[in-house]
């Protein structure tokens, strides 16, 4: 274990785009970061770019060339979490406290060779240390890292949350906190559903379920960072609540922690008696162009994949691609999800019956239906998720029997 400064060991905070939006949000951050070492502790804090810089730059981006190289698209996007945290590093040391910001790559985050999409497979905070024991707050450009080619990389959407676990765990910090404009997880979107229910505590496998599924709070690497290492992690708002979720070991004591939803998914459809062969193309297309489905399966030799399409980097190439493949590969397009997270989901009969019965009340046009241990899913025609989602809410969670 490394040595930490500060009497009470070190945090980490993760502040998002929304938190640093401006140099008055800023500021603010600077405060609440201020009060914590106030409290005995050295922190280190990870900050996403500021506002819609990230929107801007990908514009750019586009308006330049039609399909931007992953490679460039990383030196380019990598911008806005440095000078985000450069700006907060100024800040702080304006309110007298020593500070200094690092790059992904200055501060030890290194990461395979996926340029728009990397992967931690290791964090060195040796810079970071040493910094800390030298009574420093350190500021850390989130989102990003350096390969073992020495090549700046970016972790995709969400990546600045893994680079906050990722570097707690490294450093055994006493927690890490994930801030933003919401205080926490609830058992669903507040924009979908009238009321949900805020979530004081969730077990690392619970939060990893709803973060694949949709939940946009955190982010599924940084979770199961989270679960290896054992941190606790706080989920909360920078400011204006005072409520959290609590990440750890520990579960939420529900049979049902909520519903998601995916928006914009495509179903691609493989030729009918294709098989396993056809379902191997397809994946190394996929593979190519560094997308993974969020569903797939084989089914009377037809294969069959469901792919989110924010999290492809360039959907109009790999669909050509896989055209090419065969004349008879299908498309759904504009197709969304809901899914129930829940302990045993998959397994109980019941469930499946009370998930079926809400499709016919609501007259829902359901495309497929998966489940698993611990959830349903729905994948739903266009225009079906505002019905469903609040309807799998009243079924599953405000029912009596759902907590």
């Amino acid at each position: 274990m490394l040595h930490l400064m500060g009497p009470n060991g070190v945090v980490v905070h993760k502040y998002g785009g929304s938190s640093v939006a401006d140099i008055d949000s800023l500021k603010r951050v600077a405060q609440r970061v201020l009060q914590t070492t106030e409290q005995g502790y050295g922190v280190v804090v990870v900050v996403s770019a500021m506002g819609r810089t990230t929107d801007e730059l990908l514009g750019l981006a586009r308006a330049t060339a039609r399909t931007p190289p992953r490679r460039e698209l990383d030196m380019l996007l990598s911008a806005g979490e440095r000078m985000a945290s450069a700006l907060l590093a100024m800040a702080l040391c304006d309110h007298g406290q020593s500070a200094i910001s690092f790059t992904g790559s200055q501060c030890g985050i290194l990461t395979n060779d996926q340029h728009t999409d990397a992967r931690i497979v290791e964090v060195r905070p040796y810079r970071v240390q040493d910094e800390l024991d030298r009574g420093k707050v350190v500021v850390i450009a989130g989102y990003q890292g350096m390969s073992y080619r020495r090549e700046i990389t970016t972790l995709g959407r969400g990546g600045s949350d893994t680079t906050a676990v990722a570097m707690a765990a490294a450093l055994g910090a006493t927690y890490c906190e994930i801030c933003s404009d919401v205080d926490g997880v609830y058992t669903a979107d507040p924009h979908q559903v009238d009321a949900p229910e805020h979530l004081p505590q969730l077990s690392y496998d619970e939060m990893s379920e709803l973060a694949h599924h949709g939940a946009r709070v955190l982010n599924a690497d940084a979770v199961e960072f989270a679960r290896r290492s054992g941190i606790v992690v706080y989920a909360r708002a920078t400011a204006g609540s005072d409520r959290f979720t609590r990440l750890s070991n520990n579960a939420s004591g529900r049979s049902v922690v909520g519903v998601t939803a995916l928006t914009d998914l495509v179903c691609v459809n493989g030729p009918a008696g294709g098989g396993a062969q056809a379902m191997q193309l397809i994946g190394e297309v996929l593979k190519d162009e560094q997308t993974t489905p969020v569903w797939a399966r084989l089914y009377e030799g037809r294969p069959t994949l469901v792919l989110a399409r924010d999290l492809c980097h360039d959907y109009s190439s790999l669909r050509r691609r896989l055209q090419a493949l065969s004349e008879q590969l299908t498309f759904e397009e504009g197709l969304d999800a809901a899914t129930v997270i829940g302990e045993g989901l998959g397994k109980d009969p019941r469930r499946l019956s009370q998930l079926l019965a809400v499709v016919e009340q609501k007259k829902l046009a359901v495309r497929s239906v998966y489940a698993g241990a611990t959830r349903l899913t729905l994948v739903l025609s266009p225009g079906q998720l505002q019905r469903a989602v609040p309807a799998l809410h009243k079924a599953f969670v405000e029912s009596p029997a759902a907590t």
